[in-house]
């Protein structure tokens, strides 16, 4: 049985709501990945075999939990075509050209540099939405990014994408050949026999993920595909409302709002998040709250691409579950969890004033609730009987010197606090800001041949 003892840390936030937000500076004990003692001044049991990290001088977060990316487009940052375009713009300038390009070797480096990014930002949980999928293929896909998350000991959550509908929504730039049903679903099939893990604990999970429900698919398709993903035992995820254009669309189309359409099509429940959720109407909050239907919520990118902002800190007091995503790091260079949790705070602080969010819910969007919305009850949460997934930042650079508040110093003196340690179910991942294993030189090097190959 695996032993370590965190002690000595200024400051422990526990990813809690409201007054148990903060433990104070307590020690965490922790067996077989599990998280056994909170309290202060615990001593050390030698005789157990445990391992001491030393907090002195940092602060701990639960592991943050990314609830929405694209990993495969960590190649593709700052692409310039696309530096100035907004959604569409950019995807017909940055993504879509260069899908058919992407095979196992760029999927690779692209995943072991944004995974790195994450874990080095104290990230523990990533859901990737990937949606790189077409007739002919001859790439295993998700088994690549599985491979590479169980290589840097990351949880990885794979929301299977893809689409059987070309030409629906005139503009958008996705002329791909596309998939049928029986592709989807045999290959979600597949892959939740090889890895879905349903525990509260999982290191790996398999998601039903059409890329977009409301024209990558038919109306009928939609229903046999949540059919299809509930019978598996599989939660359901897609983007939805993340422009205005977009809601005129399916206004026009379907005649009705992107929440109207899948509430009639099985695409609302507690088993189902969408990203983004920028341009929410007011009579959509009600069927959001009354069927549990999550967010993530993904400010720099919606900020990047001129999306808008979406009304997250109003949809969380009305009950809704807000959780955050980094999305890709194509339209959001800076794909880290913590420069996330930073501009969240902002962000809504200038919307709505200056108690519109406080550091604290921004932890508890991006632990806790990320992983309620993803259905992973072991994690998210520093206290007894949960996973030991927790980031011990360390307080070490004159942007965090002469902070009042240590604890909320990450998210609100913001930039990349070092990683003094990231756990995940209680195994070392990031020791003193290195991911153990990881030849970072080396990979910096084959992400710029790849980036060459892609330009």
């Amino acid at each position: 049985m695996s032993a370590v003892l965190v002690k000595g840390a200024d400051a422990v936030l526990t990813g809690h709501a409201g007054e148990e937000a903060r433990a104070g500076a307590v020690d965490i004990r922790i067996r077989d990945g599990v998280i056994s003692e909170m309290a202060p001044a615990l001593e050390p049991e030698p005789e157990q075999g445990e391992q001491v990290l030393d907090a002195k001088g940092c602060v701990v977060y639960p592991g943050w939990v990314n609830t929405h990316h694209h990993l495969f487009q960590s190649v593709l940052k700052a692409v310039p075509s696309g530096i100035n375009e907004q959604l569409f713009g950019w995807l017909g300038a940055v993504p879509y050209p260069r899908l058919t390009r992407i095979r196992d070797h760029e999927l690779e480096t692209a995943a072991l540099v944004g995974l790195s990014e994450l874990l080095l930002s104290g990230t523990s949980t990533c859901a990737d939405h990937h949606y790189i999928y077409y007739p002919g293929l001859d790439a295993a896909m998700a088994d690549v990014l599985f491979d590479v998350a169980e290589r840097l000991g990351i949880r990885l959550v794979l929301c299977r994408g893809g689409a059987t509908e070309v030409g629906r929504h005139p503009g958008y730039p996705n002329d791909m050949a596309q998939e049928s049903l029986d592709d989807i679903i045999s290959d979600v099939q597949r892959l939740a026999n090889r890895y879905h893990d349903p525990s509260p604990r999982a290191m790996r999970r398999v998601v039903m993920a059409p890329t977009t429900p409301t024209f990558s698919v038919s109306p009928d398709v939609l229903r046999e595909l949540a059919a299809a993903g509930r019978s598996m035992g599989l939660r359901l995820h897609s983007h939805l409302s993340e422009t205005t254009e977009y809601v005129r669309y399916c206004r026009e189309v379907h005649d009705m709002t992107p929440v109207q359409f899948c509430a009639e099509h099985g695409w609302l429940g507690d088993d189902v998040w969408f990203a983004h959720m920028v341009h929410v109407e007011d009579s959509e909050l009600p069927l959001l709250r009354e069927s549990g239907t999550g967010i993530a919520h993904c400010p720099q990118s919606n900020c990047r691409l001129g999306s808008g902002i979406a009304r997250a800190p109003e949809m969380a007091r009305l009950g809704i579950p807000v959780s955050l995503g980094v999305d890709g790091a194509a339209s959001n260079e800076a794909a880290d969890m913590a420069q996330e949790a930073h501009i969240t705070w902002l962000l809504h602080r200038a919307l709505g004033g200056a108690n519109a969010t406080t550091a604290e819910e921004v932890v508890h969007w991006g632990t806790d609730c990320g992983a309620r919305v993803l259905g992973m009850d072991g994690l998210g949460l520093l206290e007894p009987g949960k996973a030991a997934d927790l980031v011990v930042y360390d307080l070490d650079q004159p942007r965090y010197f002469g902070v009042h508040d240590l604890a909320v110093a990450p998210v609100v003196a913001g930039g990349s606090p070092t990683v003094r340690y990231l756990l995940v179910d209680g195994e070392v991942r990031v020791r003193d800001g290195g991911i153990p294993g990881l030849d970072m030189e080396a990979l910096r090097a084959r992400a710029a041949e790849v980036t060459r190959a892609l330009a």
